[in-house]
């Protein structure tokens, strides 16, 4: 009988042994990422199905405010592993710690980036009867700037200051969810709604059509002062009809802001591992990504371009996805040949320390 019973376990064993690595133990973590009916649930949504999955990773896709939240997530919260932030909150946290915020310093230094995404516009949205035309008409209008703790947040108070050398005046700025926001514009409670989603936009494509046809977008004036400087940080792009045909009838210029996939620096050897087997995945299951995926995936580049000063990427990953993503590149070629909600603001608290979570503590 006890013969019997080793014989048994060692075929357990061996069966186990036998298994490939990436199933041996699977792993169990979470992305943040955005609102419900925005773009970065849904990138979230589709790194859990074409990337973690078939590498062994249960990744939980998580709803949140934005960006600045995210952050606070991936730096505290247990178990959120990865992160979609974007460029100018990264680079915000990064110039308060610079500037002796010690706080900021704590949260963003250990962070690390995996890969650059996508460009997301900014929608600057009235209802149909306003008179303004272009984006650098809504200086002393009443603006939803997104709430606190959103990437839209920092995006919309980051413009406004670089467009007219101010803050919005308190008076003047309405923290809504993007939902919020469009009703509250709609019943004529505020003057625009700034929204940061790339194209095309669950907010918009699952918006009813009666309601659509009392909002519109603003444009981008090229020959504007306020557009020259809102282009030290940010750049021109355009919100195209093929992306929302049932509604617009011409082209929209406006500005974007990059999305980075992030990460914490990690260094424990099972962390490590998986998240190894997250890069090559990422790298295999590229073309997947492309073709069944959301569309902004078809704007994702297969490369890990040079950073700025102070950005860095997690060195276990860079390493993998740039080898892969060359033999990626190469062949293609061939082929074509924690955190609660924010507390109210403390004394003294900056427009921007509110935007980044920075108040309250």
């Amino acid at each position: 009988m006890l013969r019997i019973k080793l014989t048994a376990l060692t075929g357990l064993l061996g069966v186990l042994l036998s298994l490939p690595a990436a199933y041996a133990g699977d792993a169990h973590y979470k992305i943040v990422t955005g609102p419900e009916r925005g773009t970065y649930i849904q990138i979230g949504a589709d790194l859990a199905k074409y990337v973690a999955a078939p590498a062994g990773i249960d990744l939980d896709v998580l709803a949140s405010k934005g960006s600045a939240e995210n952050v606070q997530q991936l730096r505290y919260a247990p178990g959120v592993k990865l992160a979609l932030v974007q460029s100018d909150v990264y680079q915000a946290y990064l110039d308060m710690a610079k500037n002796g915020n010690s706080e900021a310093g704590q949260i963003i230094r250990p962070l690390r980036l995996i890969m650059p995404l996508y460009d997301e516009e900014i929608y600057f949205v009235i209802r149909n009867d306003s008179p303004m035309q272009t984006i650098n008409e809504i200086k002393g209008k009443t603006i939803s700037v997104g709430l606190i703790g959103s990437g839209t947040a920092q995006s919309a108070t980051t413009l406004y200051r670089l467009m007219f050398g101010q803050q919005i005046p308190d008076e003047n700025a309405q923290h809504l969810s993007n939902e919020d926001a469009l009703a509250a514009l709609i019943v004529r409670k505020i003057d625009v709604a700034i929204v940061v989603a790339g194209q095309p936009a669950k907010l918009f494509t699952d918006m009813n059509p009666d309601l659509l046809a009392q909002i519109r977008f603003l444009k981008l004036d090229p020959t504007a002062p306020e557009t020259a400087r809102a282009k030290q940080t940010y750049f021109p792009a355009t919100i195209r009809t093929s992306s929302y045909p049932n509604w617009l009838k011409q082209d929209v210029p406006t500005l974007t802001v990059k999305a980075f996939l992030v990460t914490y620096d990690y260094n424990l050897r099972d962390t490590v591992g998986n998240l190894d087997r997250f890069a090559d995945s990422l790298c295999s299951n590229f073309d997947m990504l492309q073709q069944h995926g959301h569309p902004k995936w078809k704007e994702v580049k297969p490369e890990l371009p040079s950073l700025g000063k102070d950005w860095q990427y997690y060195k276990p990953m860079e390493a993998r996805m740039k080898a892969c993503f060359a033999h990626h590149t190469t062949a293609a070629a061939t082929t074509a040949t924690t955190t609660d909600d924010p507390a109210k603001p403390k004394p003294n608290c900056t427009d921007q320390e509110r935007v980044l979570l920075l108040c309250g503590k």
